[in-house]
């Protein structure tokens, strides 16, 4: 099925008809931007796909205004309405599937295979939404002649803002909670890829009441700080860098609102000695290697045991050289363009410091001209011998990059793998149960996943321990994240108060 997927969308690629410009989204329509228009280029081959609008104070003004009034009936609508609601956008995302990755494809530079999975999981999120709102309910209780309610209550205007990496899976991720509670929205896309999601707004026309759902690109100076500063938002939620994070957290807390931070990693991958190391390999790769290496919960830290480590090092480095890097819209490509050159810059930075460092280089480390796509920043996946203090293994790098690292004593190692400031994912792989649960539940990381990386699962929540952030999206927990208690005391009658006694 994937298969025929794949041929239709390589066929469609030449027949994408971008708008020439596309505004802001705001109140059910497209709205020409008073501040100008920011170049969307192709990260491969440099090409101009469109341009988005360069969002500020004024558009951000009136997106807030349209979900603000918006809110107004939004708020009181049922849950089986909204539940409605969810899956009608399930459903215009599966029927647009092909076209939102197509286009997605271009404007990142990911290899166009790997998109089947981005919107599989985006068009889950909001089904898993529209039918966990139908189960998420206050408590109620008798007390002595009354009784006690608490209810859920949506918080308002909700500014979200997510990554250029990937796009619908952070739509999916922040709208479809907040959506499900009852909550109105301002996103802010990144700048360097925002056109899937406009083309998926386009869709929202015909599905959703105006001024629900807003979307406002730009840059994070100008759009982004006017959406966490504005007086009538009630909620931030960001994925993103730590750095921002921070500052994104930081005025949540001088004002005193509800904040979601979804932010870097540096994950521990660790093999234990009784693995099929074949299979193992695989996974690794994977782990390293999807989304172009640029992802948070990127399996970067491979500790490898002992026993196994010189055939595993060795089939490692004959795999990554097996990776097919080239054309993002090739079915067969594995890794292809980083986002842009600052990106691509960062990732060569990092690998000569590795270098400078004392680390080994065993494959890869430069970057790779991919025919009628010069301009690009293709990276073949690189793996580096380091050790647990170097900056490589330290830092997030945000590339096909891996440092590789011996283990003999299993709490060494997790010590080892939990020395860091990150704790978003973490990987194990062994046959031994009893082992692998013992680790997981001593590794300071918000997901660990053995035996299969990247292993989501429906209503399971995501986020971070330490610098990775704070809150949780993905799960049912994530309700909890747009919503506000309401404790009702009630009692029948009005008894004396007692107090003159």
């Amino acid at each position: 099925m994937e298969e025929i997927w794949m041929q239709t969308i390589t066929k469609n690629i030449e027949k994408i008809n971008l708008d020439k410009q596309y505004g802001s989204f705001i109140d059910g329509e497209f709205v020409e931007s008073s501040n100008g228009y920011i170049d969307a280029i192709n990260p491969a081959n440099g090409e101009l796909l469109s341009k988005i609008a360069r969002g500020n104070k004024e558009d951000i003004d009136r997106a807030v205004k349209a979900a603000n009034e918006a809110f107004k009936t939004w708020s009181k609508t049922s849950i089986e309405e909204r539940s409605a609601y969810l899956h009608k956008i399930a459903d215009v995302l599966e029927e647009n599937t092909e076209r939102l990755s197509t286009i997605e494809c271009l404007d990142t530079g990911r290899p166009i295979h790997e998109f089947a999975l981005d919107y599989g999981l985006a068009v889950q999120q909001f089904r898993y939404f529209a039918s966990a709102i139908l189960t998420y309910e206050g408590t109620s209780r008798p007390l002595p002649g009354g009784q006690l309610l608490v209810q859920k209550d949506p918080l308002g205007v909700c500014a979200q803002i997510i990554p250029w990496n990937v796009p619908m899976i952070m739509v999916s991720f922040k709208l479809a909670p907040a959506l499900a509670a009852g909550n109105t929205i301002v996103m802010k896309p990144a700048e360097d890829a925002s056109l899937s999601t406009l083309e998926f707004a386009k869709l929202l026309k015909d599905v959703l009441p105006k001024g629900v759902i807003n979307f406002v690109t730009g840059y994070g100076i100008e759009a982004g700080d006017a959406l966490i500063n504005h007086p009538d938002v009630h909620k931030l939620s960001f994925t993103g860098s730590v750095g921002i994070g921070r500052l994104v957290g930081k005025t949540a807390g001088e004002r005193l609102l509800p904040v979601t931070l979804e932010l870097g990693g540096k994950s521990p991958h660790i093999v234990f000695p009784d693995v099929n190391i074949d299979d193992a390999v695989e996974n690794v790769t994977l782990g390293y290697c999807l989304f172009n290496g640029q992802s948070c919960i990127l399996g970067s830290r491979l500790f490898i045991h002992d026993d196994i480590y010189d055939e595993f090092l060795e089939k490692l480095v004959a795999r990554a050289k097996e990776v097919k890097v080239g054309d993002p819209t090739d079915p067969s490509t594995r890794v292809s363009a980083l986002i842009n050159e600052k990106q691509g810059k960062r990732v060569l930075g990092y690998i000569d410091i590795a270098k400078e460092e004392g680390a080994k280089l065993l494959v890869g480390g430069t970057r790779v001209t991919v025919p009628n796509n010069e301009h690009g920043y293709f990276i073949e996946p690189t793996i580096f011998e380091a050790t647990n203090d170097m900056r490589i293994s330290q830092e997030e790098i945000f590339g096909p990059v891996i440092t590789v690292m011996r283990w003999k004593d299993v709490d060494a190692v997790i010590e080892e793998a939990n020395d860091i400031d990150y704790g978003l994912a973490a990987g194990i792989m062994t046959n031994d149960f009893k082992a692998a649960l013992d680790t997981a539940q001593k590794l300071q990381a918000g997901s660990v996943w053995i035996n299969q990386y990247f292993n989501f699962q429906t209503g399971a929540p995501f986020g971070g321990y330490k610098n990775s952030g704070v809150g949780r999206e993905y799960g049912k927990e994530a309700l909890d994240e747009y919503t506000q208690a309401k404790t009702i005391a009630a009692n029948f009658n009005l008894p004396p108060a007692g107090f003159f006694k």
